[in-house]
């Protein structure tokens, strides 16, 4: 079949790259894609935002599939134009896209639903805001309501700081009408993992887990950013948990939509919280995580567009996955200065020696100048490796970066040290009762 992807980012390198490995697939065609992407698809200058030319691509090209990568295009109601159309597609319609377009619409849902999240509350005016900051106070959870690229959340260590991202929000505009409406929520303790499924009507079908590290610096230090590095399995997601997850936080989130007769065909992505008290719900994505997808793309052996076709014709049922038993890890090489200001156009060297030293380069902020790949956006690379445990998927992954000649990246140093730190305690224990019974004998 033909598979139409839409975006260009790190993500939809990932989704192209398995596509083109796909049995079922005999065609990759991607807008507007990306230089890297351009190695795994064929790539068309339609924008992800141009909802009338994504549709015109999509009559021309007659694709049997369209798979909707980010979620801007699906909040604007990308799905719902295609298949007015008669075009199957993997992503969900407007109206379910707001569980990622409007955090209030996601909160209120998961409280009718009985969702495990946080306590909330959401404000249209700074006053109003301010004055819940400081009878709740610190630490405390800002929210952009709309869509903010990953970098709408403010996790506030004290109510000044939390009280200058509600001003910054509401009448600063830091995030336009995004942040014209704001969630005020309590600040939860825990690990936070990312849990991912594949839905069509009431089919739900869990992926791997994975885990994301949001914050720029190493040891989840500094500001929030769309993701900095990611890897699966997440070892902190046990089996009881992801089923709790599924059956705790999916299925009712997936009903809820239902009873307002919202159909939900695609992905949905709980990012949750690991308390004392159970996972809860920190937010709602609709699409493939950026950078989880990269390393679960990595992993996965069944045939993507066999799985991701199914989902569109609602014939999820009876659908199993596969995987690669071993770890993937990715680090997101980014532009320095990012998510502040940064200078683009900076020539990136040493890709193909990254690729020859056993890594997988996923382009997401690149473009080609003069024949040379340079720097376009904030989150440029994602180099992603597999290996027999996360240490080992880490230590690939590093070791190729060192092959590559750009000194205006950045990349932390340290994704997947919660699960590192958790493989090396498994294996201390495992060496000590083996000495215990040595010692037995």
């Amino acid at each position: 079949m033909k598979v139409m992807v839409v975006g260009g980012g790190g993500r939809e390198h990932a989704l192209c790259w398995k596509l083109k490995r796909s049995p079922s697939v005999r065609e990759v065609v991607c807008a507007p894609g990306n230089p890297g992407i351009a190695r795994d698809a064929r790539c068309v200058d339609v924008s992800a935002s141009d909802i009338d030319g994504l549709a015109a691509l999509a009559r021309d090209e007659q694709p049997d599939l369209v798979v909707v990568g980010p979620e801007a295009p699906l909040v604007a109601g990308l799905a719902d134009r295609l298949r007015g159309e008669g075009i199957a597609v993997f992503g969900p319609g407007h109206e379910a896209a707001r569980l990622e377009g409007s955090k209030s619409f996601a909160k209120e849902l998961m409280r009718e639903a009985g969702v495990p999240t946080a306590r909330f509350v959401t404000h249209t005016e700074v006053d109003a805001a301010i004055a819940t900051i400081r009878d709740w106070g610190a630490p405390i959870v800002v929210k952009a309501s709309g869509l903010a690229a990953g970098k709408g959340v403010v996790v506030a260590r004290s109510a000044d700081e939390a009280e200058a991202a509600a001003r910054d929000m509401l009448a600063g505009n830091r995030f336009g009408e995004a942040g014209h409406e704001v969630v005020i929520e309590e600040f939860l303790e825990g690990e936070e993992a990312s849990c991912l499924f594949l839905v069509s009507g009431d089919a739900i079908l869990p992926l791997d887990s994975s885990q994301d590290h949001k914050a720029l610096e190493d040891s989840d230090r500094g500001p929030n950013t769309g993701g900095m590095g990611a890897y699966s399995p997440a070892p902190c997601v046990t089996p009881e948990i992801a089923d709790t997850v599924l059956e705790r936080i999916a299925r009712p989130t997936i009903a809820a939509l239902k009873a307002r007769g919202i159909e939900f065909v695609g992905t949905l992505y709980a990012g949750v919280m690991l308390t004392t008290e159970g996972p809860k719900v920190l937010e709602f994505n609709v699409r493939f995580g950026d950078p989880e997808c990269q390393p679960l793309m990595t992993r996965l052996a069944s045939d993507l567009g066999e799985v991701l076709l199914a989902a569109a014709r609602g014939q999820l049922d009876g659908i199993r996955l596969e995987w690669d038993p071993r770890a993937a890890l990715c680090v997101v090489a980014a532009s320095r200065g990012y998510p502040g200001a940064f200078e683009k156009g900076q020539e990136i060297r040493g890709l193909d020696e990254v690729e020859r030293a056993g890594a997988i380069v996923f382009h997401a902020g690149t473009a080609k100048r003069d024949g040379r790949i340079v720097n376009a956006g904030g989150r440029v690379l994602g180099v992603t490796a597999l290996g027999d445990t996360v240490a080992e998927a880490q230590a690939a992954a590093y070791a190729a970066l060192e092959k590559l000649d750009w000194p205006g990246g950045y990349w932390r140093r340290d994704i997947g040290w919660r699960a590192i730190a958790r493989e090396r305690l498994v294996q201390t224990r495992a060496a000590h009762e083996k000495a215990a019974r040595g010692e037995d004998a």
